[in-house]
């Protein structure tokens, strides 16, 4: 049997649900689906094949209790290596090796190992980044974290544990001591290999009654669902979601469109049959009733919840004008939006319709090796990102993309498309120009997936955001909102409430809520961490504010240069491109509460290259 169900709606208006056994009718009652009791086993036996702890329960359990002195050190028996057979051990340096205060990674039986002495203290962890396998040398060390250089992921240094997100996996701990002046390191042959350590999650308990429902399968769904296992939540977890695939890494969708979408899901099926997470794929919810703590989906049923969490993401904004829901006029939301678009615009003209980091990266993908005959972007600013990143970066990203043969459009609105046998041939902008067009893209932002919850008792704002308190509650008591769609109060800007569509945010999101779920008391502390990957160049970008002028480091024209957004002494953001660590550095002075000045970036345009915790 499997705890993941599609859903088409049957004749009578019925749910019919797929699973292992067959095909089973489910009445329009309270919606229960099958589980599957599988024997726990070592966290990580799902998706990657990663051993961690075996120990259910929080994550204080899973996680080693910390460092020790280096002088005298012995061998912890608290570390990711337990329940695990094929542990190695040898020495990895002498003592004069090691690092004075910070971090250094040691081969190690044909892998790497990351030391780290930071406050006194003597760690070993696994050397890449749990995400997408950057490496942690190369990041920020502060505070008991190291922060990855590429996309700001957190990890504790004495036990592994992720603490900030994107990403989802811990890294490994090992066992470290010197003795003698040589440096010995025991390890996991599976851990040093992996690189990653899933960690345990709880089981359902058939005697707990509880119910906590996640609406929405994005980023912070997925991560709330398996951060309730983690933290010894038994009851039962139900995820719904409108996609037809489990949980995916979204930001892929515009960089690499033709991308198989298993090749991109978050975690496996038996990930969360392992961990007793129901899964119901192909159904939304049409409201919610917060009275009777009901969700109602589009097929009929519903859904009873002890607790709610409400991360439903944004859809993609149409233009509101005749002709934008032609064919081939396109938007990219899913996997199969991005296959499908990718196919179709083969070798074909192709029309990007605003200059987003949506948009710009759909129009890099496709004029990278003539995958489309042309591309031509059109956009409302003078260059692309002006509002976000300024005039001369935006700029000189421009000309980058014009080097690969794209042509922009500028200062222009879209009024209409020109037909032809019930396709769009062109597009119409305000000055009377007609753009032909095979293929027309729509990349000109997102409104919040909230209309549904028009006749509940949860608020929105005037804009369709829902308002959330630090802990991520609606002023409905039990009732969670993340990711897209929250309004929160941003800690680096005073508690300002804010929405941000950042993939980081939304996987924090998730964790947060669930922490607070389970009755803990933690509030959103995150700095925001955005990147985005053009022609194979990534750039940074960290915090948050409106900017009154921008001050520039480094060579901008060689595209190795640091951008700082300054609204009148103060940093608020920095964008950087070939210039790691900076951006990360920078999150971690805005997460301790500081920052740098514009007289001081003025100064030094690479500070942020050597700041320091």
């Amino acid at each position: 049997m499997s705890l993941l169900t599609r859903v088409s709606r049957a004749a009578g208006g019925a749910l019919l649900r797929a699973t292992a056994a067959g095909r089973h009718r489910c009445s329009k009652s309270q919606h229960h689906l099958q589980r599957v009791h599988s024997r726990l086993v070592c966290a990580g036996a799902g998706r990657m094949g990663v051993a961690g702890s075996c120990r259910r329960g929080n994550t204080e359990q899973d996680s080693d209790g910390g460092g020790s002195p280096v002088s005298g050190r012995k061998m912890s028996t608290h570390s990711n290596n337990s329940c695990i057979g094929d542990l190695v051990e040898g020495v990895i340096c002498q003592e004069d090796d090691l690092p004075k205060d910070g971090m250094k990674s040691f081969e190690f039986n044909g892998e790497k190992v990351l030391v780290v002495h930071h406050n006194g203290q003597l760690s070993a962890i696994g050397s890449k980044c749990s995400h997408y396998g950057a490496p942690l040398e190369n990041g920020t060390l502060c505070e008991g974290r190291v922060r990855c250089p590429w996309h700001g992921a957190c990890f504790n240094v004495t036990t592994g544990d992720i603490e900030d997100f994107p990403g989802l996996d811990s890294i490994p701990k090992y066992d470290i001591e010197v003795t003698e002046g040589q440096v010995k390191v025991r390890a996991s042959k599976t851990l040093l290999i992996n690189g990653k350590r899933t960690k345990a999650m709880a089981k359902r308990d058939p005697n707990n009654n509880s119910s906590y429902v996640i609406i929405g399968g994005g980023g912070a769904g997925a991560s709330c669902a398996e951060t309730l296992r983690q933290e010894g939540f038994t009851g039962r977890v139900i995820l719904i979601t409108q996609e037809s695939q489990l949980p995916y890494d979204r930001p892929k969708l515009s960089k690499a469109m033709d991308i198989a979408p298993e090749k991109i899901l978050l975690r496996s099926e038996g990930f969360y049959e392992s961990g007793d997470i129901e899964v119901l794929m192909g159904v939304s919810a049409e409201g919610v009733n917060t009275e009777e703590k009901m969700v109602h989906l589009s097929t009929g049923d519903t859904v009873a919840y002890e607790k709610l969490f409400i991360a439903t993401g944004g859809k993609p904004r149409r233009l509101g004008i005749a002709g934008d829901q032609l064919p081939n006029v396109w938007v990219v939301r899913s996997p199969q939006d991005a296959n499908a678009l990718a196919a179709a615009a083969a070798q074909k003209q192709v029309v990007v319709v605003g200059t987003s980091f949506i948009g710009m990266e759909v129009a890099a993908f496709l004029s990278t090796n003539d995958r489309a005959a042309s591309v031509t972007v059109i956009g409302n600013t003078s260059v692309p990102f002006e509002n976000s990143l300024g005039h001369a970066v935006g700029q000189r990203i421009q000309e980058m993309f014009e080097e690969k043969g794209v042509k922009f459009i500028a200062n222009s609105g879209v009024v209409g498309f020109s037909e032809s046998d019930g396709k769009a041939s062109g597009v119409t902008l305000d000055s009377g120009e007609t753009v032909e067009a095979d293929v027309v893209v729509l990349g000109v932002g997102v409104v919040p997936n909230t209309e549904f919850l028009e006749a509940s008792s949860i608020p929105r704002n005037q804009r369709g955001y829902i308002p959330v308190n630090e802990h991520l509650e609606t002023s409905i008591p039990g009732v969670f909102c993340g990711g897209d769609i929250a309004a929160f109060p941003l800690f680096i800007e005073g508690g300002e409430e804010v929405s941000i569509g950042h993939w980081q945010v939304a996987l924090g999101h998730g964790h947060t809520a669930a922490l607070n779920m389970t009755g803990q008391s933690v509030p959103v502390k995150s700095v925001p961490f955005f990147w985005t990957v053009l022609y194979g160049k990534s750039l940074r970008y960290t915090g948050y504010g409106k900017y009154d002028d921008v001050i520039i480091g480094g060579d901008l024209e060689n595209l190795s240069f640091i951008a700082y957004y300054c609204c009148g002494d103060k940093v608020v953001s920095l964008a950087s491109l070939g210039k790691d660590p900076a951006a990360a550095n920078y999150a971690e002075m805005l997460q301790q509460g500081k920052s740098l000045t514009k007289q001081q970036v003025i100064d030094d345009g690479e500070i942020a290259l050597k700041l320091k915790c």
